[in-house]
C-alpha cells in the first residue's frame, strides 16, 4: 500500500456559450452537466472510502468552477474545503478571447507564438510542475498528519496543470498537443508515493459516460 496518495481531480463542466478560454477569469460556473460531474466525483471518493481509503484531506483551486467542484465531494466525505492558489490554471495570453484559431492572424499576437515547447503564450510549464509539485508534497504531508500511512488528500485543479505535473512525474517531456491531453473533464490522476519517492501514477473517468455531450475547450 502506498504510505500516501493525492488525487488530483479536474473540474467538471463550465458553463460557457461563447466559448470563452476563461483561464483565470472569474465568474465562470459549473454547467448543470458540470455539476452532475462533480456529483460523481463525490460519489466515486465516497466509494473509495467506504472500501477503505483513508481520503482525509481535500484542497481546491480558488476559482469559483473549482470550489464548486469539490463542493459535493466535501459534503459526502465530511472534509472542509482549503483553498491553495498554487493549484491553479495557468496565465494564458489569450485568456478571455472566444474562438482562439480566429485571432492567430493577428499581427499583435505573433510574438507570444514564437515557442509552443516553452509556452511563449503563457506561463511556462515547468514553472506550473514546480508549484503544483510543491502544492501536492505539502498537501500529502498533510494528510499523513491526519490520517497516517496509506492516507489520501483530493486537489481540484484544472487541466493543464495536471496534465504537465503528470507528465512531469511520468518523466516525459512537457510540451504537447492540447488535443490528446488525457485529462478529461472531472477525471482523476492519482500520484501515489512511498516517503518522497513518487512510485506510481494512475489515471481514471467517474464521468466518461458523460463526456459525450460535454463541452471541452484545450486550455480551459
Amino acid at each position: 500500500m502506498p504510505v500516501a496518495t493525492v488525487h488530483l481531480l479536474r473540474h467538471g463542466e463550465v458553463y460557457n456559450p461563447d466559448r470563452v478560454l476563461y483561464g483565470r477569469l472569474p465568474g465562470f460556473h459549473l454547467s448543470e452537466l458540470g455539476h452532475a460531474m462533480a456529483d460523481r466525483a463525490a460519489g466515486y471518493f465516497a466509494d473509495q472510502r467506504k472500501a477503505g481509503a483513508k481520503i482525509v484531506h481535500l484542497a481546491a483551486s480558488p476559482l469559483v468552477r473549482a470550489q464548486e467542484t469539490a463542493r459535493p465531494t466535501s459534503e459526502a466525505l465530511g472534509l472542509e474545503i482549503g483553498t491553495d492558489d498554487r493549484i491553479m490554471e495557468a496565465e494564458n495570453h489569450f485568456e478571455g478571447l472566444s474562438g482562439v484559431k480566429g485571432h492567430l492572424a493577428q499581427p499583435r499576437h505573433w510574438p507570444y507564438l514564437i515557442n509552443p515547447m516553452r509556452p511563449s503564450w503563457g506561463e511556462p510549464y515547468q514553472a506550473q510542475v514546480e508549484r503544483m509539485m510543491a502544492a501536492v508534497k505539502d498537501h500529502r504531508d498533510r494528510a499523513v498528519a491526519l490520517g497516517g500511512p496509506g492516507a489520501q488528500a483530493v486537489l481540484v485543479s484544472h487541466q493543464l496543470p495536471i496534465w504537465v505535473t503528470r507528465l512531469a512525474a511520468e518523466n516525459k517531456h512537457l510540451w504537447h498537443d492540447p488535443r490528446r491531453r488525457q485529462c478529461t473533464l472531472a477525471s482523476i490522476t492519482s500520484l501515489d508515493f512511498e516517503g518522497e519517492r513518487l512510485v506510481a501514477v494512475r489515471y481514471t473517468e467517474p464521468c466518461a459516460d458523460l463526456l459525450a455531450n460535454a463541452a471541452n475547450i484545450p486550455g480551459a
